[in-house]
């Protein structure tokens, strides 16, 4: 008797639009890439797009909201992996540089997207989350640092950034904490 192999499942058309946007977006821009590329590389019809998302904007939405649960997931794990807060927070520039070293790095996905965009539209409204959130994760200048990583290690091609920006960090944690203790010894 013959065995049936399985059929590979196939993903859903969502999972094959967003997908698709993933990939076009982020390699070419959220302007540049129309509606059409992206369904014929997700191997959907036009109207599977519209009766998912509605518009090219909820798409964009979609696929920032996809960017931000990766790069939130990465950087948590990486911070997961220590107990003291110190290095809890320098784990941040760890798990940013595990994402410079993926392969096709291209900088900042919200970056990228928001200064495409126009003044409160999806695509801007999704970046400011981000950035909502590295402010609330980082000082701020632990912020420029982080920014400033993401930015050389797009434009210089340098994935190394983020471990120079994590020993810039450990310079200005040791300064304040080296103040804090002189302080209360005074």
């Amino acid at each position: 008797m013959a065995v049936k192999e399985a059929s590979p499942v196939r993903s859903s058309a969502r999972e094959r639009l967003l997908a698709a946007a993933n990939e076009l977006f982020y390699n070419e821009g959220v302007h540049t890439v129309g509606i059409d590329r992206i369904i014929e590389q997700a191997g959907v019809a036009k109207a599977s797009l519209y009766n998912t998302f509605g518009s090219k904007d909820e798409l964009v939405r979609a696929y920032l909201e996809t960017r931000y649960a990766s790069v939130t997931q990465r950087i948590t794990q990486a911070v997961e992996r220590y107990d003291t807060p110190r290095e809890r927070l320098l784990a941040v520039f760890e798990g940013q540089g595990e994402l410079f070293a993926q392969p096709g790095y291209r900088g900042c996905a919200f970056a990228r997207a928001s200064a495409e965009s126009h003044p409160g539209d999806l695509a801007e409204q999704a970046a400011e989350g981000y950035r909502r959130w590295v402010r609330a994760l980082l000082t701020r200048q632990l912020h420029l640092l982080y920014d400033g990583s993401g930015t050389s290690a797009r434009m210089d091609h340098d994935p190394a950034a983020a471990a120079a920006a994590r020993a810039a960090a450990a310079t200005l944690l040791d300064a304040a904490l080296a103040r804090g203790t002189a302080t209360q010894t005074s």
